[in-house]
């Protein structure tokens, strides 16, 4: 007991099956390893309230973190995470042998280094539980998408085709049905998987209005998932997922780290001379939310349909859709996850129209009469005998006959008839009018 209590801080080196810990004191001292078993719940409880309350507990963020997280804060700790690629780094550099009892000893290290370089952003609980329900519905969408795939890839095999637009719509499902009960053109073989096929596809979009519906009542809206949803292609569903894998957007002091996390950051990994091969080009990073790369790319599709700016970034990078759509879709999620960024930080939403810059002046207005840029207040049609003023350009010293001959050649042009030939918007010409009197 007397032991325990010179604790400092303790490292943990997690396992699916065990954990290894080690213990240190305020002089950075280890005062004992210890072996934990994850089976036995109660009995790893029992041996974490021997710490002293709120001892820091560093471990890494690899799989299964988050629920010794919870047992760690429910015994009074305080639960820290380390980034795992940073502290494999560490080991690699300082030339540590790796095994579970010097991984241990490391990771209890950190929490004497200088600095916070090696911790991460830990979730709490409701943000996991967020992200628990969400990802469940990303993973049912996407076995759905599968047997829709599957059925198509069935009735090609056996060379059925059907003019329906969206063969699972009404009309294609009574296709599909009709196809499953006849005897013809299918084998029997084909006819028991299309409908084995079309149990399953029933039975998911069962299970996804049903989810739908629950995370509609629990998720809780709020102003900066509103702000998601302003941006074009992002759906309500689109949203709160982006919002829940974000976590809180402050932890990103600029846009360019939301992007790498989001992985749609190209990166390079060039070193040495450059030789005459053909590049192969960049390429997204490994490391962040596939989560988020795959909300801000099925945005993507959408955007590219709806917003002339983001249809703009799509043809430019795929040459008008003609190549490289999965780049182009990268390049569209990538711009609009810099948008977004932006809208949450200075907490406004998305307009299509950018705003006006401060300091700058509004543009002028355009008259429909001479397409000359004049005030407001000379939009006014003139009467048919009268001339139209013009502005008088400032006088040149010792030239008064030029000014002179400037105003009257400028009266002469604007003595035209105020009507439009048809189909033109322009305004016709005095000698069109002449030649028709």
């Amino acid at each position: 007991m007397r032991m325990n209590e010179k604790v400092a801080y303790v490292g943990f080196d997690c396992h699916k099956n065990f954990s290894r810990m080690t213990a240190r004191d305020k002089e950075r001292n280890i005062l004992f390893r210890q072996r934990l078993d994850h089976a036995d719940r109660p009995a790893l409880r029992q041996e974490l309230k021997h710490l002293p309350p709120g001892t820091p507990a560093i471990l890494e963020g690899t799989f299964g973190w988050g629920w010794f997280c919870d047992e760690l804060a429910a015994c009074g700790l305080d639960p820290h995470l380390a980034n795992s690629r940073k502290t494999a780094a560490w080991q690699q550099a300082r030339g540590i042998a790796k095994n579970n009892k010097l991984d241990a000893d490391l990771i209890s290290e950190l929490w004497g280094e200088p600095g916070r370089w090696w911790e991460i952003w830990l979730a709490p609980k409701e943000v996991r539980d967020q992200r628990e329900w969400l990802r469940y519905r990303m993973t049912l969408v996407k076995m759905q998408t599968a047997l829709k795939n599957r059925i198509h890839a069935t009735l090609h095999r056996h060379g059925i085709l059907h003019p329906m637009k969206d063969l699972f719509g009404k009309a294609g499902r009574l296709f599909l049905k009709e196809l499953c009960q006849g005897p013809e053109p299918l084998r029997d073989s084909a006819r028991q998987t299309l409908a084995g096929y079309l149990k399953l596809l029933d039975q998911i979009r069962t299970q996804l209005a049903g989810l739908t519906r629950m995370i509609r009542k629990t998720v809780s809206s709020s102003q900066e998932g509103e702000r998601w949803r302003s941006l074009p292609g992002i759906s309500w569903i689109l949203a709160y997922t982006i919002l829940a894998e974000i976590g809180r957007i402050s932890r990103f002091s600029h846009w360019k780290q939301l992007s790498s996390y989001s992985l749609l950051a190209p990166r390079a990994h060039d070193s040495g001379d450059e030789d005459d091969q053909t590049p192969h080009g960049r390429h997204v990073g490994h490391m962040g939310r596939r989560t988020l790369k795959w909300a801000f790319v099925e945005a993507a599709h959408g955007a590219k349909r709806k917003s002339a700016h983001f249809r703009a970034i799509y043809d430019r990078r795929t040459n008008g859709g003609t190549r490289d759509k999965g780049r182009g879709k990268i390049a569209v999620a990538h711009e609009l996850c810099r948008i977004g960024f932006s809208c949450c930080r200075h907490e406004r939403d998305y307009r299509e129209e950018r705003p006006p810059r401060s300091g700058s002046t509004p543009p002028p207005s355009i008259d429909p009469i001479s397409t000359s840029c004049v005030k407001q207040s000379d939009l006014q049609a003139p009467a048919s005998n009268q001339e139209i003023p013009m502005p008088l350009k400032k006088e040149r010293k010792g030239e008064p006959h030029v000014k002179e001959l400037k105003q009257r050649k400028a009266i002469a042009r604007t003595k035209i008839k105020q009507t439009s030939r048809p189909g033109t918007g322009g305004s016709c010409h005095p000698m069109v009018a002449a030649a028709k009197s």
